[in-house]
């Protein structure tokens, strides 16, 4: 169960009951808005799977880092059409490995990319960066 508190304005504290929370701005001031907390979701989940599968390679990352350009419709409900991730992942790692990690999170495990319309367009690139020692 999730519970999402009105704190006046438009802002919004949700989290599970007694647990932790995040904020939420429709005006983006105070927090990141919905669909900046969205794509923050999606990020955040593909990212989680990228780590554990580097990790399971013995390879993990040093750094990861996921940059997100996105595009949405012009009028309401301004639903999201396409999104572009941008991965920048510190690694011994080979780039197939980790562009691998990255398919494998959006074929398979990240629950938030799945639940996005079907027609939302999802791409993707990754740079690597020097493991830092």
């Amino acid at each position: 169960m999730i519970e999402v508190v009105w704190e006046g304005g438009r802002r919004y504290r949700g989290g599970p009951p007694g647990g932790p929370a995040l904020l939420l701005d429709g005006e983006r001031q105070a927090a990141p808005g919905p669909v900046d907390s969205l794509l923050i979701a999606l990020a955040s989940c593909s990212a989680i799977d990228v780590v554990e599968i580097l990790e399971k390679r013995r390879t993990p990352p040093s750094a990861l880092r996921v940059e997100v350009d996105f595009e949405r419709a012009p009028v309401p409900p301004r639903r999201l059409l396409d999104v572009r991730l941008r991965y920048r992942v510190a690694t011994a790692s080979e780039r197939q490995h980790v562009e691998r990690a990255v398919q494998l999170s959006f074929d398979k495990y990240c629950s938030v990319a799945t639940s996005l319309a079907p027609d939302t367009r999802i791409s993707w690139t990754v740079e690597l960066e020097s493991p830092a020692t």
